[in-house]
């Protein structure tokens, strides 16, 4: 597939993250139309207004938005935000019921206006939101996927970077597994540059030990627990790493990142969406199945598997 020309994203949700989401694609001209979409008139109208006054200084993109679905309509990406909002002490499973419902009732109607678009869920839990989502369009698997651990190994990423004297862009880790408290990174597969994340040391950063770097990881697993008590939510980061994926689709990058798709038999994993290293393009979103895991990993991978299908079978009952 090529580049997608005169291209579209519709974000649904314009909450703190839908509206951060749609932000970050305005500036970085993630798209050639970015679209909100709520079901409250007032709120979405506001919003689209507030980043209209701004497109004279965003390049090409441009802002439409409102409250009628048909705005949803020639999306080749729809990024779906919408539902309630993680509260300060709750975690993302917590979310799981009351966001199933949002989920199950908004996914037709949006596949009746936008058929042929890449959906990309946000909403949190947004690893069993993705396999409800799945269930409830029969949607291929690569067409209909979670955003997972693309922030989770950003904010990995930054940690490391800070720790070892270097740019972020020099540290190859990632977050895997579920997109929260079962979440873990491969440190097996972990450099900077071409060196073990183990044997990486510099002037002034010495070696780092596997406690310093489970330390690091627990810190990572729990960083949206400490900006939403400080804040009320997280929506600045997830706006931009959202908009990175939104590119590497409208881009036909077939650039790898963790994204969260619904597993075919990998590693033994089947049925539930986990976040693993995967190729994004204009066709969607590809588990990398050469992969390998330690056995640690492998563990850690079924550890999150298993929760996450619990979950997922208590929303069917």
């Amino acid at each position: 597939m090529a580049v997608i020309e005169n291209s579209k994203v519709t974000i649904v949700g314009a909450g703190s993250v839908g509206s951060s989401v749609a932000y970050a694609a305005l500036i970085r001209g993630s798209a050639r139309h970015v679209a909100l979409y709520d079901i409250d008139t007032a709120k979405v109208d506001a919003e689209v207004l507030d980043l209209a006054h701004g497109t004279q200084f965003t390049g090409s993109s441009d802002v439409i938005g409102g409250s009628d679905i048909s705005v949803v309509a020639g999306s080749h990406v729809v990024v779906i935000t919408a539902g309630a909002k993680q509260k300060p002490g709750q975690t993302r499973i917590e979310l799981a019921a009351v966001n199933a419902g949002i989920i199950r009732g908004m996914m037709p109607r949006l596949l009746h206006v936008a058929p042929d678009a890449i959906y990309v869920i946000v909403t949190n839990p947004c690893d069993v939101l993705t396999v409800l989502a799945h269930e409830a369009t029969g949607l291929p698997r690569e067409r209909i996927f979670a955003s997972g651990t693309v922030l989770d190994t950003s904010r990995l990423r930054w940690k490391l970077a800070e720790r070892a004297g270097v740019s972020t862009s020099s540290v190859h880790a990632y977050i895997v597994g579920e997109h929260g408290d079962t979440e873990f990174p491969l440190w097996s597969k972990a450099t900077i540059g071409t060196v073990p994340i183990l044997e990486w040391e510099a002037p002034g950063h010495p070696r780092i030990s596997r406690e310093e770097l489970d330390a690091i990881a627990v810190d990572v697993r729990d960083a949206a627990y400490t900006v939403i008590q400080g804040k009320g939510a997280t929506n600045y980061a997830i706006g931009l790493s959202s908009a990175r994926i939104i590119e590497a689709i409208l881009g036909d990058e077939h650039a790898v990142l963790p994204v969260s798709t619904v597993l075919d038999d990998f590693h033994g994993v089947d049925g539930v969406a986990l976040s693993l290293p995967s190729i994004v393009s204009a066709a969607g979103a590809v588990p990398i199945r050469a992969t390998t895991l330690s056995d640690e990993e492998s563990s850690s991978l079924r550890l999150s598997a298993d929760a996450l299908r619990r979950v997922a079978a208590s929303l069917r009952d």
